[in-house]
């Protein structure tokens, strides 16, 4: 899989020990940045990493802050990103076999490394469970992105 990775000051860290165990895992990955701990703004690496996953040019993206909430919010102004912010494994999994999430987002501060390699690879391992129930859900969650979207 083609996996994007961003994060801003507060992420660093953790996006290079993500980015890593990734690629230890097969995965082609590419890195928007940023690229050291000086202070950034958030939602344009979340927007930098977002456009390729919506544009198809990546698989699947995932987005390091502090928190991952600023991150989980910018990504899912984004038409066709279903952003979850995750800090346990039953989220991990949760979110891509009932929401087909394409982009994870987690908070260096909220999450470890080790945690955060767990969640990383069960979130990238499960597949969207594809029953009636879940597409009819997704479905609507797009419908609303389209019924809102300012860009017809």
């Amino acid at each position: 899989m083609k996996i994007v990775i961003g994060a801003d000051h507060a992420g660093y860290r953790l996006k290079e020990e993500i980015k890593t165990f990734v690629a230890g895992l097969g995965h082609e990955v590419t890195d928007m940045g940023t690229q050291n701990e000086e202070s950034v703004d958030y939602p344009d690496f979340a927007s930098a990493v977002c456009e390729k996953v919506a544009s198809g040019e990546a698989d699947k993206g995932i987005l390091l802050c502090g928190t991952g909430i600023g991150m989980s919010i910018a990504a899912n102004k984004i038409p066709g990103i279903r952003c979850a912010l995750v800090h346990d494994l039953f989220s991990a999994k949760a979110t891509r076999e009932h929401n087909d999430t394409n982009v994870l987002a987690m908070g260096e501060r909220v999450v470890g490394p080790g945690i955060a390699q767990e969640i990383t690879r069960l979130w990238l391992e499960t597949e969207f469970s594809e029953g009636p129930r879940h597409q009819n859900r997704v479905g609507k969650v797009r419908s609303l992105e389209e019924k809102y979207s300012l860009h017809p």
